[in-house]
């Protein structure tokens, strides 16, 4: 299954006030990414950024985007991330293979040709979260595993935000050319994320929200005098423009995956939101 739908390239600041439930959802938020055995891809004019989803449970699954990029291959022109969220996985690049266990990251750089995704164990199918972006430098492809990054805690108990968040592919970690990307889980008692809410207005971002089960997120969104939110369900999407502030609310704990790219890969260069100035 593979999608090539590009979101609107509208006034969104503007307009999005204008909307309706429906419109905002068609808009912003991606549903039914992950299938056995299929890869699904959603381009999108925010910084040109790119979300897939693939489950392998049987032979390993080869991306192939010519006819959405009309291209021989996806990173040609682009770099690709990928966090696995479900069981080990192998990941062969250009013949060479690496292993991506449980809430490891892969990076793949600039003119791979001929990349795969595989599941190590069928009962338990690994299930990657893809981002990727244009890239005009190349840098190597690496994995690094879900404890290798340093894990660092945010927010506090008190205001229901603390979280712990991994950043594998930044300035810092694993080396990429725009592509900024990494995994957040909420401790149990927090339902927060990002609270107090903030904007970058030098990189678009996504985030993928999962292990909801049966719960439900409110993702808020929008220009701050002009706030909407999304009704999130387990394993969908979110579209974070460069304008709107963005934070989620959950009735219980959850993760989410997050990938940026944009004008620079600060992750400190955001512009805080008081909540008191949200309308």
């Amino acid at each position: 299954m593979a999608s090539n739908t590009h979101i609107g390239a509208w006034s969104w600041s503007r307009d999005m006030g204008h909307f309706t439930t429906d419109e905002l959802r068609k808009s912003f938020l991606i549903e039914n990414m992950l299938h056995p055995n299929c890869i699904y891809w959603q381009f999108t004019s925010l910084d040109d950024l790119a979300l897939g989803g693939v489950v392998p449970c049987g032979s390993p699954i080869n991306i192939d985007c010519s006819t959405q990029l009309n291209e021989h291959y996806l990173v040609n022109g682009r770099e690709l991330g990928a966090i696995n969220i479900g069981g080990p996985g192998n990941v062969t690049v250009d013949g060479i293979e690496f292993i991506v266990k449980s809430f490891g990251c892969i990076y793949i750089g600039l003119g791979a040709e001929n990349i795969s995704f595989a599941s190590r164990c069928l009962h338990s199918p690994a299930r990657y979260i893809l981002f990727s972006c244009p890239a005009g430098r190349y840098y190597p492809t690496r994995v690094m595993q879900r404890d290798e990054p340093n894990a660092v805690y945010r927010g506090t108990a008190t205001s229901a935000n603390l979280r712990i968040s991994r950043t594998y592919i930044h300035r810092d970690g694993i080396k990429s050319c725009r592509l900024v990307m990494g995994y957040c889980e909420m401790v149990d008692g927090s339902v927060w994320n990002t609270f107090p809410p903030h904007v970058h207005s030098r990189r678009s971002e996504i985030y993928f929200y999962f292990d909801l089960n049966e719960r439900i997120l409110m993702h808020f969104m929008g220009d701050l005098s002009k706030s909407r939110y999304l009704i999130v369900h387990n394993e969908q999407a979110v579209l974070c423009p460069p304008w709107s502030i963005h934070c989620g609310c959950g009735q219980g704990s959850y993760k989410f995956v997050w990938g940026m790219a944009g004008e620079n890969q600060e992750i400190n260069d955001v512009d805080l939101v008081n909540p008191t100035d949200l309308r």
